[in-house]
């Protein structure tokens, strides 16, 4: 079966390109993002894409009959359940957009639904009435914490899965046996992106020291990456050899590399992140700035992983 797949929260279509990958049909997207809407049209031709920002007033209209749509996959707001926004005021109203779900359910009653989001959100207090909104419209819910690097993505990126089925108990989600991809895999060490010497005058203090601290570890001539903002239990560095740490929508991780024994330091790039990811080469991000488009892949789910959960799904 090929179901036709709605995408709530639709953002660059990260979703979107894993349940497609998977064989679903990508029938229509809603964000509230111009941005985002029009990239997630430049990559599902012949998709509805509207762009409207969903409310608790909101009523689906015609255009979301009963019927229409087998699954819906949603990634609601995720900023005020995430430890990245750090001590700030949380937003009740950004919350409750997960409970939008279950009014598109209650009008379109698809099979399937996939919701995603922070692992944050099963311990907010809105986490049960969530719940049991999906357990009243006769769905069997099951709930998966997921790793990005489980499914050959070259990112540690764990993620909460609401996964439900009207007709049958919702079957795990088998993990791939094999290792995870190095960042090293996404890198581009062939000097297609210009990179300036660390030590310099307008360098902060505390990147000097990141740097330091990794250096004294791997040793001279060795390169790593810099974790730019965000608390970082690790020393605010990683190794290459291992998957990179979660991308979020700052632009936080920074290359060092060497020409001979002078470190220099450069930006990871779009097409690196996109990489990181797990989007297809071919996958297009072209508007907006360079932090719109970091800010748009931050926000998105990583496409092998929707895949390996629309496919289990399906069967």
């Amino acid at each position: 079966m090929k179901p036709d797949v709605l995408d709530m929260f639709c953002g660059a279509g990260g979703s979107s390109a894993g349940a497609r990958a998977a064989g679903a049909r990508v029938r229509a997207g809603i964000d509230g993002w111009d941005l985002a809407v029009r990239t997630f049209g430049d990559n599902f031709e012949g998709a509805a894409v509207h762009h409207r920002m969903l409310t608790p007033a909101y009523i689906p209209g015609r255009e979301f009959r009963e019927g229409a749509y087998d699954m819906i996959i949603a990634s609601p707001e995720c900023t005020n359940h995430s430890p990245a926004k750090g001590a700030a005021p949380r937003c009740e109203n950004s919350r409750l957009t997960s409970h939008y779900v279950l009014g598109f359910a209650k009008r379109l009653k698809p099979r399937w639904i996939v919701l995603e989001n922070v692992v944050q959100l099963r311990t907010w207090n809105g986490f049960d009435a969530l719940i049991d909104g999906l357990r009243e419209q006769k769905y069997r819910v099951r709930l998966e914490r997921l790793d990005a690097s489980d499914f050959g993505v070259p990112q540690t990126r764990r993620r909460l899965f609401v996964i439900c089925d009207r007709n049958r108990e919702v079957p795990a989600i088998p993990r791939s046996r094999k290792p995870a991809p190095p960042a090293s895999s996404i890198l581009r060490l062939d000097g297609k992106y210009e990179s300036r010497p660390l030590y310099s005058e307008r360098r902060a203090k505390a990147t000097l020291e990141r740097a330091e601290r990794a250096m004294s570890a791997l040793g001279k001539r060795v390169p790593f990456l810099i974790v730019y903002y965000g608390s970082d239990g690790s020393g605010g560095w990683q190794s290459l050899e291992r998957p990179l740490r979660t991308l979020t929508t700052l632009d936080r991780f920074g290359l060092v590399s060497w020409e001979g024994s002078e470190p220099m330091l450069r930006m990871l790039q779009v097409e690196e992140l996109k990489a990181a990811m797990g989007f297809p080469k071919s996958y297009c991000l072209r508007y907006g700035t360079r932090r719109d488009r970091i800010k748009m892949l931050g926000n998105g789910v990583c496409p092998p992983v929707m895949k390996a959960v629309v496919e289990t799904m399906v069967g």
